[in-house]
Parts: C-alpha cells; structure tokens; sequence
C-alpha cells in the first residue's frame, strides 16, 4: 500500500488556493443583493452671481410655503422687455438684475401686499440663446454664441472667431449695437488698447452686437 506524502504546500499552491476561494464563495452565503437603480435628476445649472438675467431666460421663481404660487411659477420667461408676471403682483421689472436682485426685487413686491415676510429663491433653469457676429479681419468671420450662463467681451469674442489676421487693425474695430427701442448705435473701440492691459476695461457684449474688425491701412 502506497503511503501519501505529507509535505509543505508550494507558495503556488498556496496562492491558486487563495484565489479559487475567494472566487467560489460558501453555497450557504446569499448572494449580494442587486443594488437599487437612482434615477437620473436634471439639475438646474448653478446661476453666477453676476449673471445679468436676459429676454428669453426662463426662471423658476419659489416662495417657501405657498405651493399654490409656485405651481404657477415653475416656468417664467423673461419678456424682452425684461420683465416677468407673476400671480397676485402682476408685471415686475428685472432690467438689469442678476438673480438674487430679481429675488429682492420680487420679495419687495409681495411683500407690500400680499405676503408676509415672503422667503423668495429664483432659479434659471433655461438660458436665452445668445449671440453676437464677428466679421472683417479675424480667422473664421462666423455667429459666436455667448458661454453658456456667462457674459462675453469684445476680446473674448474676436478671439473666439478665430482671432485678429495678421491685417487686422485693433485699434479701429467697430462695435454696432441695437436697443430695445429700435435704434442703434456704433461705436470705434481700441481693442489693441484693451489687450496691452491684460483685458482690463473690455467692453461687455450684448445679444445681437455685430464686432467689425477692418484692416490696416498700409
């Protein structure tokens, strides 16, 4: 009769060992339940402290404790006007008013009638589609859409087109700008100037702007 020989198991052995219980888990041990699928939530995008509201922002304007307004105000678009209505008060203002001063604003107007102390939040939960043209001497002469939610200067801008051609004259360049009344204006900007100074004072961009870069005189 043969005998077996008791020796010391091969680290090897050892190892494969290790693995192959690790992988074959105790018939007596449950399986790890399935985890739980999290539905997916559209956040509405956080809103820059100095983000001026513009026409065609759509706002979500809460009051804490008055669901019977807020269920009127999920969904509020800036007029071009730049105003917005609300139940009870009707028309408010917000030309020129970031967020939170549009929430001010409409907290002082229940306030004075209506609500008691009224605890207001705005939320931009759809941004205007913005834009501005940039044409003449730069590399790619196109439409340049406005950063999502973020303002745009005439530097900005003229490098989003592609920047200025080697022809290009900057201290000439011509900003044309429309107003809500239906005129306009245009303007002769140094832009050169603007860019020697690390982009301080770059004028700020509005919807509709058209930028003309002309070319140098040789």
């Amino acid at each position: 009769m043969s005998k077996v020989r008791r020796g010391r198991l091969s680290p090897l052995l050892i190892v494969l060992a290790g693995v192959l219980t690790v992988s074959n888990p105790l018939a007596s041990e449950a399986p790890p339940a399935p985890l739980a699928e999290v539905p997916s939530v559209d956040l509405p995008l956080p809103v820059p402290a100095n983000y001026t509201l513009q026409p065609q922002d759509v706002l979500k304007v809460f009051i804490f404790q008055h669901d019977d307004l807020n269920k009127q105000t999920e969904a509020v678009q800036v007029s071009p006007e730049h105003t917005i209505s609300l139940p009870l008060v009707g028309v408010v203002n917000l030309r020129d008013k970031t967020a939170r001063q549009a929430e001010q604003v409409i907290r002082d107007a229940y306030d004075r009638d209506y609500l008691v102390n009224p605890q207001v939040s705005v939320i931009v939960v759809k941004y205007a589609d913005r834009s501005v043209n940039v044409l003449g001497q730069v590399g790619k002469p196109d439409r340049i859409p406005f950063p999502q939610e973020k303002g745009l200067t005439i530097i900005e801008a003229i490098a989003l087109a592609g920047g200025p051609t080697r022809l290009a004259d900057l201290k000439r360049v011509k900003l044309t700008r429309k107003y809500d009344d239906g005129t306009s204006s245009v303007s002769e900007v140094d832009v050169s100037s603007m860019m020697i100074k690390g982009g301080r004072g770059a004028i700020p961009l509005r919807t509709g702007d058209v930028i003309y870069v002309p070319e140098r005189i040789l």
